[in-house]
């Protein structure tokens, strides 16, 4: 029997995706606690929509969705991975709970559009910029009702701070994605 350079296979997920699936879960888990508090809001400015994009960049949409979907559990059992290295359930229904539910569609929605147009980066961007405004839409709405505040003062406090800092994210998550994503690509082909 001769020996084969192909990876192995389990349940017809090779061990290279399982082991690039785990690294981009601990990337988002490295990156989402890192946090900058702002006073007019108790949503801090963070780096997990980083690791979200970067992750969809290297994965696709479905292994970055289920990479996103990983980190959250990580969180809500207790793992600090969340802003401010804070974990638990407690964290998943508070005031900040919809913007992390909303990290599930931000993954889902940009890893489409940058899997679909892997070459037009004006569309990616806008992929992104949907992508995290369903997560805003999702976060705004749930502030307003564990902070009982209005719905423009959730909007005001919870997503309009944010804007120019996630759009700044989003350009830089496409340059370096799209070469991750390369150079991805080409260690796949030197299997």
């Amino acid at each position: 029997m001769e020996p084969t350079n192909k990876p192995k296979r389990l349940n017809n997920v090779n061990v290279f995706t399982l082991t690039k699936t785990a690294i981009m879960t601990a990337v988002i888990c490295a990156l989402g606690p890192i946090s900058v508090p702002i006073p007019l809001s108790p949503v801090p400015i963070t780096l997990g929509i980083v690791g979200i994009l970067l992750s969809v960049y290297v994965l696709g949409w479905k292994l970055g969705t289920l990479s996103v979907c990983i980190y959250l559990l990580l969180g809500a059992f207790g793992v600090p991975v969340f802003s401010g290295f804070s974990g638990g359930f407690a964290k998943i229904i508070g005031p900040t709970g919809g913007y992390l539910a909303g990290f599930v569609f931000l993954a889902l929605i940009s890893g489409l559009f940058i899997e679909r147009f892997s070459e037009k980066k004006f569309i990616q961007f806008f992929g992104i910029m949907l992508g995290i405004a369903v997560c805003y839409l999702l976060g705004t709405v749930w502030l307003k009702i564990q902070a009982n505040m209005t719905f423009l003062g959730a909007l005001t406090a919870g997503t309009l701070p944010y804007i120019p800092f996630d759009a700044a994210k989003a350009v830089i998550c496409i340059f370096a994605g799209n070469k991750l994503k390369n150079l991805n690509e080409k260690f796949r082909q030197s299997e």
